[in-house]
This record gives structure tokens, C-alpha cells and sequence, in this order.
């Protein structure tokens, strides 16, 4: 803010001087009524008292000329501050949205909209009433001159009141960022839980939905309580600096008369000052500063964090590199519990982008387990896996999701349309992209069946059968951005030919396909085989395994027989690079 108030300095400069104006009265009020009343009223001269009244009441014109002056620089100062916060918040966002790949969330909408129009209120608020401030020193200042006597006693009230302010300022600012951070917070928690309402209702969720939110809310409430206490505050501060001044002097004012320290128009300038000048303007300092003052630093501040925070580059986290998706496993360790063996230990290969893997071997060996280890579901208690040369492990886990994606044996199917299931993973894509991708794995037919795009599926497991589930989400992930796609037995409930289609729509498709083979039939078609046996997992050609793995010869003959087919010839990448970039 202060930037952008450097930037305006001409209008700053106006703003400053008619303010300056405005506070005219403070300054002289007091003495022009002491002059009234002792050399006019009190002396027998009512025209010279009136002469006073109306130096008065011409200071009090040239005040409301200058308040007149006084809007237009002030909408030239805030008006270019509401855009400047817009312009650098929607820039800060939108560049860590690209670096990271974050979706905007309800927080971000907040801060664009409220929190803008807050500090652009209370930004102009301040402003216009800043003048209150110099009032305050303005009235002391004329006291002074009226009495420095009784500007003696009050000083020490009033710099005792302010003084105490002060102390309870830094409790007020605190307590007003906690319930500015608990609004996001629920706006937070509200967003996800209305965007998803109708999948809250379907799946019953709406008790866990609504106490995640309330839980939310009764935090707000609390912060919000909290911060008013502290306001509490306040009425002490105004009766110090306020009332109690008032009080002394209405108390004193006989005995100052009496003994000559004070006339008659000394104490009723004096009642001026304090009442009509330094108590509108201890008002504004405390009730503005707990409000105005505060509300707009923490909200500022808050600006101000969101605005600087760096996005986060890949190499520090966060983010993959635009091209790279190449998969490479290190070193991988995974046990289900401290005493079992490990089900995956130390396990080494790369998966060049693009290519078609798929991975055999025995059950119970450890193949889903390495899926969900390859797709971030499992986190490895030894090794790592990079994805375009970034731990996913520091990787957020909006973006994982979006790069990779996991079709399990059992296939997910929510009571919706056909689109809401098709769609949830690319919201933005067209009846256009759902037929193809329809075609390309072969549900169109199911879908017409169902009766068509917009047709209702009916909650519980009798909808569909397994095969039909495992047809919509291969059209789902088919029709997703992901660029990795893990098939962990996803097409167990299709016959050959429809796995077969389903497999080879993945390959055109593009980006890197992993099959959990239950067929020999997947082997053959896959450009690379891993062999997984429990203890090593080996990978090559169906040909190099056949003669080098007696577990994949043994696999091999017992899908098939004792007759070994010969293998499709599947052996460069979509981009015509060798298959041969696999390695254990």
C-alpha cells in the first residue's frame, strides 16, 4: 500500500492539505469562544461577541469548502489501490496456479472479492477520516494556548488513554488475522462440500459433510468472539481519555475562577475543546483503530502474503516439468507391517515415457501393491519414485492425480448421469470427447443402452454389472488428462476381445500404459514385460523372458499350454523410439 501511496504523491499531497483545512476549527474553536464570551458577552459587548461567533462560523465555511476538496483526491488514492490488489492477487494466483498446478479454491475467490473490497472500504475510511487524528493534537495545541494550566492536567489523561490503546492494539490485530483466517477456512471447507452436494447426498455423507464445515464455522465464531472481548477494551480507554478529562476540568473549573487562574470563557473554551473536538477525535482513534485501523492492516497483510508467496518451482517441489514424464523407480521398499518381509524390496527400473509395460508374475507377489507405489496411493518406506524426474513424494497431490491414474479390479460407478460419471476427472470435456473416448474403449453400446449421456444410473450394485463398471471408468480415464494410466486388472471382467480393444484404445491414446496382466494375452500385446516373483522383478522382451525368466516360461506355458504363441510384433514406442528404454 505504501507503494502505490508513493506512486500517488500529487494526490496525496491534496489530500494532505485540504485535510489540513479541515482540521481549522479544532485549532481555533476554543479561543474564539473564550474571546466571546470575555471581551463580548461578559465585557457588555454582544456585537464584538457576535463579531467572534462569526470568525467562527467563517473558520467552520472554509472547513466545508475544504471537505468538498477532499473527495475527489481521495477517490483518485483508493480506486487505483482496488485494481492494483486485484491486478498483483489474480497475477500472484494464476502464477502458482501454472507452477503448481493448483486449482483456485474458495480461499482465492475470498481474497479477491472481499478482502479487496475490504481494504478498498477501510483504505478509504481511514483516509478520509485521518484528519480526526490531527484533531486530537490540534485540540491539546489550542488548550494549551487557551490554558496551560488546565492543558496540564488533561495532557497526562489523554496520552495515559492513548498510551493504553496502544497496549491492547497489538491483542486486537492478532485476534482479527485469526478470524480473517478462519472466514478462508470456512469458505475452505463450504466449497468442496457444495461443489460435490450431490455426491455428499448419494453416498449419505451429509453428517460428515456438515461437521467438517461446522467444525469450520465454530472456529470462525470463536476468533470472532475473541476479537470482540478485546474490543471491550475501548470503553476504559474513551472514559480516561474522554470522560475523565471532562470531569476534572467541570470539577476544577469553580476553583480555577475563583482564584483568577481561569475566566468564565477560558473554562467554556476549554469545554469545547474537550468536548466537541478532542472526544470526536479520541472516538475515531479508538473505535477506528479497533476496527478501521485493524481490519485493514490484517487484511493488507494478509494481501501481502499471498501476493509475495514464490511458486514453487519442480526443483524444489510442488510442480513436473511440462515435457518429462518418464517413471523411474529407486531403490523401492514396501512391508505391510515392521515384522512382515517386505513385498516389494528394492526394486529398480525406468519406464521411458510412452511405453506399454505390462507386469506378471504370481499372486500375491507384490504387483498391486507396486502400482500403488508407482501411483503415490502408497508411500515406499525405502526408495523413491520419480515422475519426470520429481519425487512424487514432493509432488502436491492435485497434480499427481491429474498425471497419473488408477483403474482397480473393482471398478467405481456413482449413482448419477452417465456424463457426471464420464466426466468427473475432465469436467470441461465435450459430448464430442466423450464419444470418441467411448468408441475408442467400447462402451458406446453400454451407453446407449443406458440411454444415452444425460440417462440416470441407479445407486447399488445391481445397476450395472462389474464388466459395464470397468467399461465406464476405462471411458473415464480414457477421457482424463492423465498421461500415466495404471490397469490393475481393470478389464478382469471383460472378455478377451473387448480387453483386447480396451488395451489397444490405451496405447493410441498416448502417454505411458501399465497393465497388471491376468491374461497371457496382455503380456503379448505390452512392448516390455516386468516378471515379478516375490523377491526380483526382471524385465524385457516376451522373447528375452521367455529365455531367460523359468517363471515367466512357467506363467506362459500355464496360461497357454505347452504351446509358447509367437509374439505381435509391438516393439517400438508411439513415437517410434525402441521399447528397450524399460530397465531393470
Amino acid at each position: 500500500m505504501r507503494k502505490r501511496l508513493r506512486a500517488n504523491r500529487y494526490a496525496m499531497r491534496k489530500l494532505i492539505t485540504w485535510s489540513a483545512l479541515e482540521a481549522a476549527p479544532p485549532l481555533v474553536s476554543g479561543l474564539l469562544v473564550a474571546a466571546a464570551i470575555d471581551r463580548g458577552f461578559l465585557a457588555g459587548r454582544p456585537d464584538l461577541g457576535l463579531v467572534w461567533l462569526s470568525a467562527l462560523a467563517a473558520v467552520h465555511c472554509l472547513a466545508a469548502v475544504a471537505t468538498r476538496r477532499v473527495y475527489p483526491w481521495l477517490a483518485e488514492i483508493v480506486e487505483p489501490l482496488r485494481d492494483y490488489l486485484v491486478t498483483a492477487l489474480v497475477t500472484a494466483t494464476v502464477r502458482r496456479a501454472v507452477a503448481q498446478l493448483e486449482p483456485l479454491d474458495g480461499a482465492s475467490v475470498a481474497q479477491a472479492t472481499d478482502q479487496v473490497d475490504s481494504v478498498r472500504n477501510l483504505a478509504a475510511s481511514v483516509l478520509r477520516n485521518a484528519r480526526q487524528f490531527l484533531t486530537a493534537l490540534v485540540a491539546v495545541a489550542g488548550l494549551a494556548l487557551l490554558s496551560p494550566l488546565i492543558a496540564a492536567v488533561v495532557a497526562p489523561m489523554v496520552a495515559l488513554a492513548v498510551l493504553g490503546f496502544l497496549r491492547v492494539l497489538r491483542t486486537l490485530v492478532a485476534r482479527q488475522r485469526e478470524v480473517v483466517l478462519t472466514g478462508e477456512l470456512v469458505t475452505r471447507e463450504a466449497e468442496p462440500v457444495i461443489d460435490a452436494i450431490r455426491d455428499v447426498v448419494a453416498c449419505g455423507a451429509q453428517g460428515r459433510a456438515a461437521t467438517s464445515v461446522a467444525a469450520a464455522v465454530h472456529q470462525n465464531a470463536r476468533a470472532a468472539r475473541a476479537y470482540a472481548l478485546t474490543r471491550v477494551a475501548r470503553v476504559l480507554v474513551l472514559a480516561v481519555g474522554v470522560h475523565l478529562p471532562l470531569l476534572t476540568l467541570l470539577l476544577l473549573s469553580p476553583w480555577l475562577v475563583a482564584r483568577g487562574s481561569a475566566t468564565a470563557g477560558v473554562v467554556a473554551g476549554a469545554v469545547v475543546y474537550l468536548a466537541h473536538q478532542l472526544d470526536p477525535a479520541m472516538r475515531f482513534l479508538v473505535n477506528a483503530g479497533s476496527t478501521w485501523l485493524v481490519a485493514l492492516g490484517v487484511a493488507l497483510g494478509r494481501l501481502a502474503e499471498v501476493t509475495r508467496r514464490d511458486p514453487v518451482h519442480p526443483e524444489t517441489g510442488g510442480a513436473l516439468p511440462v515435457l518429462a514424464r518418464d517413471i523411474r523407480v529407486e531403490g523401492l521398499r514396501f512391508a505391510y507391517s515392521p515384522h512382515a518381509a517386505p513385498v516389494v524390496d528394492g526394486v529398480d527400473f525406468t519406464i521411458a515415457h510412452g511405453t506399454h509395460l505390462a507386469v506378471v508374475g504370481p499372486s500375491g507377489v507384490g504387483k498391486s501393491t507396486l502400482a500403488d507405489l508407482i501411483t503415490g496411493i502408497t508411500r515406499p518406506q525405502g526408495g523413491r519414485v520419480l515422475l519426470g524426474g520429481v519425487d512424487i513424494a514432493e509432488v502436491a497431490d492435485v497434480v499427481l492425480r491429474r498425471e497419473i491414474a488408477l483403474i482397480p479390479q473393482e471398478a467405481y460407478v456413482f449413482a448419477g448421469t452417465v456424463r457426471d460419471n464420464l466426466t468427473v476427472l475432465n469436467p470441461d470435456a465435450t459430448r464430442e470427447e466423450m464419444e470418441l473416448a467411448a468408441h475408442a474403449v467400447g462402451a458406446t453400446a453400454l451407453i446407449d443402452r443406458l440411454g444415452g449421456w444425460d440417462a440416470e444410473i441407479r445407486p447399488g450394485a445391481d445397476a450395472l454389472s462389474a464388466g459395464e463398471r470397468q467399461l465406464i471408468a476405462l471411458t473415464r480415464v480414457w477421457l482424463s488428462p492423465a498421461r500415466v494410466v495404471v490397469l490393475d486388472e481393470a478389464t478382469c471382467h471383460l472378455d478377451p476381445e473387448a480387453e483386447a480393444r480396451a488395451e489397444a484404445a490405451f496405447q493410441r491414446r498416448g502417454g505411458t500404459l501399465i497393465v497388471l496382466a491376468h491374461r497371457i494375452s496382455s503380456a503379448m500385446r505390452a512392448q516390455r514385460i516386468m516378471v515379478m516373483d516375490g523377491e526380483t522383478a526382471v524385465v524385457g522382451t516376451h522373447e528375452e523372458l521367455l529365455e531367460t525368466s523359468t517363471l515367466y516360461a512357467d506363467l506362459v506355458g500355464y496360461w497357454r499350454g505347452a504351446t509358447v504363441p509367437a509374439p505381435r510384433n509391438e516393439s517400438s514406442t508411439p513415437d517410434g523410439t525402441a521399447a528397450g528404454a524399460v530397465r531393470p
